[in-house]
């Protein structure tokens, strides 16, 4: 069949979920057996998320071909268990500078560049190319933001040209919210009135209303959407709160979102999506028989969806050890050596996060040393890897003052330094070591053990490694490089002998993981946490 088109714009307010919700439709899509890819067009000027701050744009997700994207990618990950690419994720930045390129190569034939045809063109070969390059049954797209927002315009005038040119192989689903009122309690559906009516005025009629509700909605209150936003009644879908995003999914099928869409495409649904293996991994989430706690120190614990992929791979290796995973949220800058101990009470592992400059760094080494001395089971994420190098530096080595290049420039001991090919880079901007690398793994370590194989792949983002000049110092006592990169020999991984589990990775597993294939290194990680307890 050729390929079909499903946009998903949201209204009323944003953070509704548009990510989740696309994602669960894909999911029911894939499980019937087609083939479907997500796509998130990003309203803001950055060229991508890579040189936000985690405050302004959560995580910033790295897919296998080293593009870094949109957060929501890692759910599309996430659900379908399938890799995303730079093509997935296209902002207004990208879509502006490949424009205006174009018009310094002399690619318009001297005409005056405008939003429309030029930018909307631009916006609908991109959204088209997907479709074409992976031969996909359905291609979604979620257009971020909240209509009525100046900056989404652009992207709401290429669907309302791409509805037209498309025809019956193109529909649009609109989130909204559906507010209760607890001083009247009633539900009210103006919200959702005024979002369609900001659609309409701008040429887009949706065809499938999603309302996201904190209350059941009864059939009057659908029946007056559906009248008042010219809709079916049966395309008016509930989507009510549920304890876990992985819930939405079996949600959408009981309120048969997914055959509401392929009879819009005028497709005949045939069999119900199989979902074994979905449902059985809620269930071990719902039924756990044991339960670790875990200290995430980090600098941005405030804003959980900095940790986004870290959380969520938690949840997903949780599940296979039928565990449940508590995360204590400890910030860095509040850790010193007199206190340490204290964060520490009632924790079965630790695990120090990730993340770029001084800040919070004092915190994260005396968590590591306190973990190392004690014992408890420890894993260190890129940063968190090169903070185990520098705490062992220091305290086991007597390197006085080892740090890292990015720290001290002038430290007598650079036992973290800036990769060779960094140097000379002044750009902030995808210049990183990004991407998908391998990494062969020694044979009787504690990453074999997890991995079961001698190369594996995983996902980086960072510019400092461990500096090779002191590779003896560290292997002859005891924090052993056990993760090598064949081509260029960089470290990836280091243990520490002696130790139960102590282990740190240059690389970031969470973005791998996924709810059928959970990153392997969390997964060995929590049986420690377990083996702790005991």
């Amino acid at each position: 069949m050729s390929t079909k088109y499903i946009f998903v714009t949201g209204g009323v307010t944003s953070s509704l979920g548009k990510g989740i919700l696309i994602s669960s439709l894909a999911k029911l899509l894939q499980a019937r057996g087609y083939s479907v890819t997500i796509q998130k067009l990003d309203p803001y000027i950055n060229v991508d998320p890579g040189t936000l701050n985690p405050y302004e744009h959560g995580e910033c997700y790295v897919t296998d071909d080293g593009a870094e994207t949109d957060l929501d990618l890692g759910h599309y990950e996430r659900f379908l268990n399938a890799p995303t690419s730079q093509a997935n994720n296209v902002t207004t930045g990208r879509i502006y500078q490949s424009v205006i390129n174009k018009e310094r190569r002399g690619d318009y034939l001297g005409k005056t560049v405008q939003i429309i045809p030029h930018i909307t063109d631009e916006i609908k070969r991109r959204i088209k190319l997907l479709g074409r390059k992976g031969n996909f049954d359905f291609v979604l797209t979620e257009i971020g933001g909240t209509v009525g927002d100046m900056e989404s315009l652009p992207y709401i005038e290429a669907i309302r040209q791409l509805k037209w040119e498309l025809g019956k192989s193109a529909i649009v689903i609109h989130l909204t919210l559906v507010p209760f009122l607890n001083a009247s309690g009633e539900l009210k559906t103006k919200p959702t009135q005024h979002s369609v009516k900001a659609l309409l005025e701008n040429g887009v009629q949706p065809d499938i209303l999603v309302l996201r509700t904190e209350h059941d909605l009864n059939e009057s209150i659908r029946k007056k959407v559906a009248l008042f936003c010219n809709v079916d009644s049966n395309s008016v879908v509930q989507s009510i709160d549920v304890p876990t995003i992985y819930e939405v999914p079996i949600k959408m099928k009981e309120e048969k979102l997914d055959v509401t869409v392929l009879k819009k495409f005028g497709i005949k649904p045939g069999e119900e999506p199989k979902m074994e293996a979905w449902n059985s991994f809620l269930s071990r989430i719902k039924n756990p028989k044991k339960e670790v706690c875990i200290g995430l120190v980090g600098k941005y614990v405030e804003l959980p969806d900095a940790y986004k992929s870290i959380s969520e791979a938690f949840i997903h290796a949780g599940a296979v050890n039928e565990c449940k995973v508590k995360l204590k949220l400890i910030h860095s800058e509040e850790v010193n050596a007199d206190n340490v101990s204290g964060f520490f009470e009632g924790l079965d592992g630790v695990l120090i996060a990730p993340g770029f400059g001084h800040r919070g760094i004092k915190g994260k080494v005396e968590a590591t040393r306190f973990a190392r001395e004690n014992k408890v089971p420890f894993l260190g994420i890129c940063l968190g890897m090169q903070i185990a190098v520098i705490e062992f530096a220091r305290n086991v080595l007597q390197m006085t003052g080892a740090d890292s290049t990015e720290m001290n420039e002038l430290t007598k001991f650079p036992v973290i330094d800036l990769m060779e090919e960094q140097k000379g880079i002044t750009n902030m901007g995808g210049t990183m070591r990004l991407g998908a690398f391998a990494c062969k793994v020694k044979k009787g370590s504690k990453l074999f053990d997890a991995y079961q194989n001698e190369v594996i792949y995983e996902r980086h983002r960072h510019r400092y490694e461990f500096n090779d000049k002191y590779l003896d110092d560290f292997k002859n006592n005891g924090l052993e490089p056990v993760g090598i990169n064949p081509e260029t020999g960089l470290v990836e991984s280091v243990e520490l002998k002696g130790h139960p589990w102590f282990v740190g990775v240059q690389y970031h597993p969470e973005y791998s993981s996924t709810v059928i294939n959970p990153s392997p290194i969390f997964v060995a990680f929590i049986k420690a946490c377990i083996n702790n307890k005991k």
